[in-house]
């Protein structure tokens, strides 16, 4: 079945939740024992379509990225030395080879991995490598592809306007009335993230072992969790400030209960939002928030919420797009349950140059080699006005 027809099916079991629970509510508004146990089982379906979807569009966009051709096409008549320019530095085929050699335990052949040592004694990756090791982050973190990406080489210091001049009007030959702007600053750093995983010596002995795109994959998909947990929940201590925090979007909206949201309360919160940051604004929730927002309808007796019929498109909840995230907070007293705004605003500063370590004495014992990854990598949101949060009621 294709990823269309997926979503097709989802659509049609959509509307069939739709009416019946337009047909199922009983006078108080509610559904019956019997009635509720049979929608359960229509919205666990569809949470599993949903699933299934996401999963066949990953998979579409690893195969889409694996087919991509490796080389360029011949679009200039080439210079009569018929030579080509050699890549230097971690972009050279040499640089690529060693480095292969040096997971596998072989002598350099080229002597240039020690241009690329860093503090820890960790070989930088070569750009081919590392461009693998993003590509896996984009396709495994919904934050990286929201937010705004910079790549950094110190820590850098971002001039935020805190307060704007303001125009009077004057009558003539009046003096003019002084208006001065105020600045504020936010600083990216550069927190060290670092993954351990140990590979036999069995493996690194056979040559047709994908080595390096193992690790590769492993390392991203290490990281990708890492950094989008902290990106949603981090707490800024040794690790970047989420946006689920209080040092993450401003408040907009706080529910009157600790664990339902109102029809209202999702309106207030896009209004909340300033009119220029909703032309390009999203929500980012949950999915078990999303399982609750399910049933609610507008004054029009539209549901809020309407699943996406195609492919590589999110679904909608009050016609904005709707990201979901494992590791956003679900509905409880005092949680931060909701973001609503233009994730542009929320800035992840990659340090440049991730590194790779071999540890060949570590795991000897065991038949074992090891290998350590590390990043440096900061998040946090720069313009807190641009992302508004929907908090729960606190308990009591």
């Amino acid at each position: 079945m294709t990823i269309i027809e997926m979503r097709e099916k989802r659509a049609k079991l959509w509307n069939t939740m739709e009416g019946f629970l337009d047909t199922h509510r009983n006078d108080k508004g509610v559904l019956s024992a019997a009635d509720d146990a049979t929608y359960s089982a229509m919205e666990q379906d569809l949470n599993d379509l949903s699933n299934e979807i996401r999963r066949m569009e990953r998979r579409d966009a690893m195969e889409a990225e694996l087919n991509k051709p490796v080389g360029k096409p011949l679009t200039q008549t080439p210079e009569s030395s018929g030579m080509s320019e050699a890549k230097s530095g971690r972009a050279s085929n040499a640089y690529k080879e060693d480095f292969g050699r040096h997971l596998r335990g072989k002598a350099p052949i080229h002597n240039v991995l020690s241009e690329s040592v860093d503090a820890d004694g960790g070989y930088l990756v070569p750009e081919e490598f590392e461009n693998q090791i993003i590509v896996g982050l984009d396709e495994a973190n919904v934050i990286r592809s929201l937010a705004k990406v910079i790549t950094t080489h110190h820590d850098r210091k971002i001039p935020i306007a805190v307060g704007h001049s303001t125009a009077t009007w004057t009558a003539e030959n009046a003096a003019f009335t002084e208006s001065n702007p105020t600045f504020g600053q936010k600083q990216i750093d550069a927190f060290k993230l670092t993954d351990l995983i140990r590979v036999s010596v069995e493996l690194l002995q056979d040559a047709a072992f994908p080595l390096e795109q193992y690790i590769a994959n492993e390392f991203a998909r290490a990281f990708g969790i890492a950094e989008e947990q902290a990106f949603c929940v981090g707490t800024g201590v040794n690790q970047p400030t989420g946006i689920f925090t209080a040092s993450g979007g401003a408040v907009g909206v706080t529910s009157a209960s600790a664990t339902a949201i109102t029809v209202d309360e999702i309106i207030s919160l896009v209004y909340a939002l300033k009119s220029p940051y909703r032309r390009n604004a999203k929500f980012l929730m949950n999915d078990a928030t999303v399982s609750l927002l399910r049933k609610l309808k507008d004054n029009n007796g539209a549901y809020l919420w309407q699943p996406s019929v195609q492919a590589g498109q999110p679904d909608k909840l009050l016609g904005y797009d709707l990201y979901t995230s494992p590791y956003v907070p679900t509905v409880e007293a005092g949680a931060f349950a909701i973001a609503f705004g233009d994730f542009q605003n929320y800035w992840i500063g990659d340090r440049a140059g991730r590194t790779v370590q071999r540890l060949n004495e570590l795991y000897a014992t065991n038949g074992q080699v090891g290998y350590v990854a590390t990043e440096r990598v900061d998040g946090k949101v720069i313009l807190t006005e641009g992302i508004q949060l929907l908090q729960m009621k606190s308990a009591g």
